[in-house]
């Protein structure tokens, strides 16, 4: 089988997005996790949960980390980052050192027991200095996504950027450079739309 180029991957992931989490209602608005109303939806695990969209994504996170380069770790916020950081792990080269990495919404009461993270952030130990990729499903103000940088930061990890599947195009990106943050998109909301 041959493999598949980053721009196959792009062009066919947009057609997966679009038939497997996209949906349209200009005259009944979605409200979004920030809060705001829209006429797009896009629930991203349909397209996670499938095994071409996931082979996708793999092909194309990975050109993204080799872009950025010296990246240690992988991951992000539950839930949409747990998915992308299973894919990301299982994509990794024989023999790559890159681990993966949650962070709870709300910590528990303990951090990792095992690997010396502290309370919220789980995975793969992390240490100071390590220089990690976010990962998000779909970004629309970045909120959350900053959140889980700031944790990260707080413990001393470079966040070298956010790898998304889909930036609504909506104040996400210009969140991310005002943070200082990479914001690297696989696909725009206007790619699936037509806008």
């Amino acid at each position: 089988m041959a493999s598949t180029t980053v721009d196959e991957a792009r062009s066919r992931l947009v057609d997966r997005v679009r038939d497997l989490a996209y949906l349209h209602s200009p005259d009944e608005p979605f409200t979004l996790a920030s809060g705001r109303q829209s006429a797009h939806f896009f629930d991203m695990k349909p397209v996670m949960m499938d095994p071409d969209s996931a082979h996708l994504l793999g092909v194309l996170i990975h050109a993204e980390i080799d872009d950025i380069g010296g990246v240690d770790a992988v991951g992000g916020l539950e839930l949409g980052a747990v998915p992308l950081t299973g894919i990301a792990i299982a994509k990794a080269r024989i023999g790559s050192d890159l681990r993966g990495f949650l962070v709870r919404k709300e910590p528990k009461g303990r951090g990792g027991r095992k690997t010396g993270n502290p309370p919220g952030i789980e995975g793969s130990s992390l240490s100071s200095g390590d220089r990690v990729v976010l990962l998000e499903d779909v970004t629309t103000t970045g909120g959350s996504a900053l959140r889980a940088a700031a944790r990260l930061t707080d413990m001393g990890c470079e966040v070298a950027a956010c790898i998304t599947i889909l930036d609504r195009e909506e104040g996400g990106a210009q969140a991310f450079a005002k943070a200082g943050i990479d914001l690297r998109p696989l696909i725009l909301r206007s790619d699936v739309a037509g806008e």
